[in-house]
């Protein structure tokens, strides 16, 4: 595949996420699914995820991740890579750092067809990741499947979990991920959800902080920049932009296209890359439970249905829960009214777990949009 295509969110989410399960043997201090060593009874089966790929093949999705809990925990995880790789999509996984990602692992993972393998690493030294993660050694054991990939170029992926703990070692983890020859830093903003409630969050300031920070990262570095769970991010390229330019921080209508520092659509190595539009939850992007719940996010724990009930498709592209998150300008708040939403839209996740409500705007962003109020949004404060 040359490249990721501009696709029509309405009909075909651009990545798609299977929690494959929700067993495994680390303990996260931030973990959604609150994740124990022990498989549950209702798990998708092999031929119900060769289904849910077929299904997502047929839709047209270019990417789909096997997530977990820990995806090796599951006996078939390279027979499902190998079927999603023969049906022509890229495959990625996130193992744990546990002591059954091993050397022969890597290598099995790269010879069934695997494109990118993510490590999580949350913290710059050992001990605080190790402490974040639950077992000691965890860091270590990313850093050696680091190496493994690279021995069997398997393209690698780091995400990091940004939250009131990691934030004051973000330069440090800068500094890390610079040396580790990856592919994609895919930077995850904390969503208070599972044990993540007890964590300490962001505030909006903090958050304009950490975007110049990832800014100028994603300028100077070979390697791609992925924001999670924090759309504004694109606002806040948008803004650099257009201070570049010599153009107005603030646009004089709603802004459509993407900013050109988030447009790289094959990562480096021919390892996946970035969408053409921006993707957040129900907008281009879906989640399977392990027991094949559909979700917009796997923070945002709204159903549209069950895959052993409903076909995927009928559920993207039919459901009102889906369908809502499409209709950026129909958000309340800010987001409903900010010329940015088509590029942004907000953490529809965060608000609702923030707020209870996923039309909402997001908590954690400082812009305040320049446009008069739409009925009953209320008036837009002056800028930030």
């Amino acid at each position: 595949m040359n490249g990721m295509p501009r696709i029509d969110y309405n009909k075909t989410p651009f990545v798609l996420i299977w929690e494959t399960t929700q067993a495994c043997d680390l303990t996260c201090r931030h973990c959604r699914a609150a994740a124990q060593p022990n498989h549950h009874p209702g798990e998708l089966t092999t031929e119900e995820g060769e289904d849910l790929l077929r299904q997502a093949a047929e839709l047209g999705t270019p990417i789909f991740i096997l997530s977990g809990g820990d995806p090796l925990k599951r006996a078939d995880l390279f027979h499902l890579i190998r079927y999603g790789a023969d049906l022509k999509m890229r495959m990625a996984t996130v193992p744990a750092a546990t002591p059954l990602l091993t050397e022969d692992v890597v290598r099995k993972l790269k010879e069934s067809g695997l494109s990118q393998m993510a490590q999580s690493v949350d913290f710059p030294r050992a001990e605080l990741h190790d402490s974040f993660r639950g077992v000691p050694g965890a860091f270590a054991r990313s850093m050696q499947a680091i190496e493994w990939a690279h021995k069997y170029h398997l393209p690698v992926q780091i995400n990091t979990t940004l939250c009131g703990q990691s934030a004051p070692y973000l330069e440090d983890m800068v500094n890390l991920v610079q040396r580790l020859g990856i592919v994609f830093w895919e930077v995850f903003f904390l969503v208070p959800m599972g044990r993540g409630v007890d964590l300490g969050g962001l505030t909006a300031a903090q958050c304009e902080e950490i975007f110049a920070v990832l800014y100028r990262v994603q300028k100077n570095s070979r390697f791609l920049v992925k924001v999670t769970e924090a759309p504004h991010y694109r606002r806040y390229v948008a803004q650099c932009e257009m201070e570049e330019k010599a153009e107005p921080r603030r646009p004089h209508g709603p802004v459509d296209d993407l900013p050109s520092q988030l447009i790289r659509t094959e990562g480096p190595g021919h390892s996946i890359g970035l969408a053409v539009q921006g993707v957040n939850s129900g907008q281009g992007f879906a989640f399977v439970s392990h027991t094949g719940d559909v979700y917009p996010s796997g923070f945002l724990p709204a159903s549209a249905g069950n895959l052993r009930e409903h076909r995927l498709k009928s559920m993207y592209q039919d459901s009102e829960l889906f369908r809502q998150l499409r209709r950026p300008h129909e958000f309340k708040g800010v987001c409903g009214i900010c010329e940015f939403n088509k590029i942004c839209g907000g953490s529809r996740s965060r608000a609702f777990a923030l707020t209870g409500d996923y039309l909402e705007s997001d908590p954690w962003c400082v812009y305040r949009p320049a446009t008069k109020s739409i009925a009953g949004k209320g008036a837009a404060s002056s800028p930030a």
